[in-house]
């Protein structure tokens, strides 16, 4: 009985067990389905090309399995990578498990160059060299976040070079920046409209200056 029901299954074409793939939102569900055979290990791959969007948001992902994902996703514009935050008591442990070396791998990725949106909200385990690293691909994004993490004025000089097209960008809680890089990141991105510097420890001055040089930039403090 078991042989038969495998067999039903198998004549499946790859162009329909990949639609069905598509479908899945648990990348656990995705990763036991491509364990099943070499067929559905293809399928679940080809339908990772046709995601426009993947979230990794309160999953507990690491350097190589965030970068296999990415690689496969051809078409992909919108990335989201979240840590997980467990609550214990008073106290909170962020689960962070993506570094410098899984962004690294990810900037060589062919969607690289067609996202427009990133998030990086909260990888406490990255730093400017991963980040200047995957942002000097980024030519057509348009909205990032990077709140929560420990970048300095080295990744924002890298975004103003690298994204003429960004709107918007959270810098929650970005105590190590300063007010260069936030003057220099104004100036070169032309198209921005809103900016979360809540957290950013610069002078009320500094805001007024980047006013100044943007009337209607939309600051969150």
């Amino acid at each position: 009985m078991d042989v038969e029901v495998v067999a039903e299954i198998d004549r499946l074409p790859i162009d329909l067990l990949a639609h069905i793939f598509v479908l899945f939102s648990s990348f656990t569900d995705l990763a036991q389905a491509s364990g099943v055979c070499k067929k559905w290990k293809q399928g679940v791959m080809e339908s990772l090309a046709h995601r426009h969007n993947l979230s990794f948001e309160n999953r507990k992902m690491d350097d190589e399995s965030t970068a296999r994902l990415v690689y496969h996703a051809y078409n992909l514009t919108k990335l989201d990578m979240y840590i997980v935050v467990e609550m214990l008591g008073p106290r909170s442990r962020w689960d962070c498990q993506i570094t410098d070396a899984g962004l690294l791998r990810i900037s060589f990725a062919k969607c690289v160059s067609n996202l427009t949106s990133i998030s990086l909200w909260g990888l406490t385990g990255i730093t400017d060299e991963g980040v200047v690293q995957l942002i000097s691909r980024t030519r057509s994004l348009q909205h990032l976040n990077v709140g929560g993490t420990f970048i300095t004025d080295e990744s924002l000089f890298a975004i103003a070079r690298s994204c003429p097209k960004l709107e918007t960008i959270s810098l929650w809680s970005c105590c190590h920046v300063t007010e260069s890089g936030l003057l220099a990141l104004v100036d070169k991105c032309q198209k921005l409209k809103s900016m979360n510097v809540w957290g950013t420890r610069v002078p009320q001055d500094c805001f007024n200056n980047l006013l100044i040089i943007s009337p209607a930039l939309q600051l969150i403090l």
